[in-house]
Parts: structure tokens; sequence; C-alpha cells
């Protein structure tokens, strides 16, 4: 796919203007409010992976309404002290998988909780194990679509709230530093890590690579790949219908929620990226932390003839870099 988007010297300037309701903030504090009544954690059960350096529990915390989601949480075996921790978001359609898939955080030293996604976990990869109770809205087989036309009722609020209360579960853990998280995740989890960022004040650190739901309004206009084109195919159907799904979608939009942040970020983006533009990064990195007073560290890296993939494991080697700096005591 050749290069489509902004060139990028226009992308490093890109900056538009918020498209966010006047309770944006309201609307979360609400949210987050009911979740919050309920205690984190529901079980926390060892397996037997058959990795004699890595320990993991299946672990199920309380979400959205207080439903049922499951994780992974690992830490290096025989590890004692307090560790750091990174609770790290799976990409669209995808769950939780097996324990044994995702090494690199534990690898590298620290305690990882893996979050599934409800209601997801059949488009690729090896599953997952949470229902989502609530996708009864109208709106299409696809979780970008269900209960489009509601903030209230749409899957990205229930998957965000998951997201925050996933951080909150992890901190009630063993052998966890509370005040040494960081959330990670490519495309769709990274646009739960930035939402996260945005949400939970005290994150200590936010690695957020071809994050989704980031300038959603031009991402529909630019691509009909992955989940945008679910949206655009529902508007087809649904004719005028778009004001409200717009009006929902602005409640998730990534821009909203980097402008509130302040936790230290690592950003990246593929410049030939038809899934996730990279226009709707860039607006997020540009916008991260302005509420805030602005001087938030932030880093961008950018990967000219990457398309969804990004830098791959450059971009991973970079984010181990950052990260151990980012999270040293």
């Amino acid at each position: 796919m050749p290069a489509f988007d902004l060139p990028l010297p226009e992308l490093e300037r890109h900056r538009p203007d918020p498209d966010e309701p006047a309770d944006f903030d309201a609307f979360w504090r609400d949210t987050l409010k009911e979740a919050g009544q309920h205690d984190p954690l529901i079980s926390v059960r060892p397996v037997d992976t058959g990795l004699r350096l890595t320990e993991t529990w299946d672990v199920t915390f309380r979400g959205f309404a207080g439903d049922p989601v499951r994780a992974w949480f690992s830490r290096p075996t025989g590890t004692l002290e307090p560790l750091p921790a990174v609770v790290e978001y799976a990409g669209y359609g995808r769950g939780r998988g097996l324990p044994h898939e995702r090494l690199t955080w534990v690898n590298a030293g620290y305690a990882h909780l893996l979050m599934d996604n409800r209601g997801q976990g059949d488009q690729y990869g090896n599953g997952g194990a949470t229902p989502d109770p609530h996708a009864t809205a109208p709106g299409g087989p696809g979780p970008a679509v269900r209960g489009l036309l509601s903030p209230h009722d749409y899957h990205y609020r229930r998957l965000i709230t998951d997201a925050v209360r996933a951080v909150t579960a992890v901190r009630a853990l063993p052998g966890v530093d509370g005040a040494r998280i960081a959330a990670a995740g490519n495309s769709q989890g990274g646009g739960l890590a930035l939402a996260v960022a945005g949400l939970v004040p005290d994150l200590a650190a936010a690695l957020i690579t071809a994050p989704l739901l980031c300038g959603i309004r031009r991402a529909l206009d630019l691509t009909d790949a992955g989940p945008y084109g679910e949206i655009a195919t529902y508007l087809s159907v649904h004719r005028g219908t778009e004001q409200p799904a717009y009006r929902t979608l602005s409640y998730v939009e990534g821009i909203s929620f980097a402008r509130r942040a302040h936790a230290p970020a690592h950003f990246g983006t593929g410049l030939r990226d038809t899934v996730c533009p990279p226009s709707g990064a860039y607006a997020a990195f540009n916008r991260y932390g302005e509420l805030r007073g602005g001087g938030v560290r932030k880093e961008m890296h950018a990967y000219p003839y990457n398309g969804h993939e990004g830098g791959e494991g450059e971009q991973v080697r970079r984010q181990l870099g950052w990260l151990h700096e980012a999270l040293a005591s």
C-alpha cells in the first residue's frame, strides 16, 4: 500500500479541533464511578503453563457493571520484591489467547496482566473467555458497531471501562508495585491504552502503537479497512443514522483521552497504515497532555514503509529501553 495520508511534515503539525461533547468528562466520571462500586478481584488461580521461568495465574476481575472479565497474570518465577507491572490490551477481534503467547514483558522483568476483550476473540489468535452480556443494542455483528447509536449502549464504553478496571485489578494482585503501572497495546489495544492514560490519573507510563479510535471522523473518510470499514458499512445500510453514530463515537475519541493524559507516553505508527491511519496517531500525540499544562514527556516513532504492522520487533525494542527508564525506581 503506498502512503495515502498526510505527508510526514504535515502529520507532525496535525492538531485537529477536538470533537468532544460537553459532558465528556461527566460521562466517563459517572461510568467509572458505577464500575468502581465493585471490589476488583473475583478469583486468582495458578495455572501450569509448562514454563519454568514464568509463573502465571488465571485472573477474573470485575469490569463494566461488575461483569467478570478474564486475564492472564504473569511474573518471573522466584521474584519476591514488588515489581512494576505492564497491563496489556489485545487487538480488535482477539482474545487473551493462551498464557504462553505473550512473554515479552514478563521476560523483561515486569509483572504482566493481559486483559481479555469482552465479546471478542473469534477473529484470530487462540480465542477469548469473556462474554459481553450487554451486547443486545441495535448494531451489526462486529464489536465496532454494537450499540453504535447510543453512547450508553456502545461496546467501547464497556471495553474502555474494563481497561481502566484492569489497572485497579493489577494493583490488588500480590507482588505488584502499584505506583509503577504502565498501559500498553497496539491497534485496538493502543486505543485502550490511550483511553486509560486519559482516565487513570496516576498511571506511570503508556505505550501506544497504531491506536484505533483516534481521529475517527477523518479515518472514516480515509479507509474502509478494519473496524472503520464496519462502521461505514453499517451507515451505508442504516442511512440517516450518521449523527447519532458520530455523537456516540465522540465519547470514545482517542484525541479527547490524549488531551487529558499526563503519564509519559511512547507512540508508534506506520505511515502506510490503512487500518488505523497515521493522522489519528499523530493527532493524539500532538494533543497528548495539553489539558495538563503541557510538558508531558512523550515521543513518537514513525515507520514510513510500514502499514498496520508498524515497527514490529524494532518498535518493541524501543519500547523496552524507554519503559525501563520510565519506570526506574
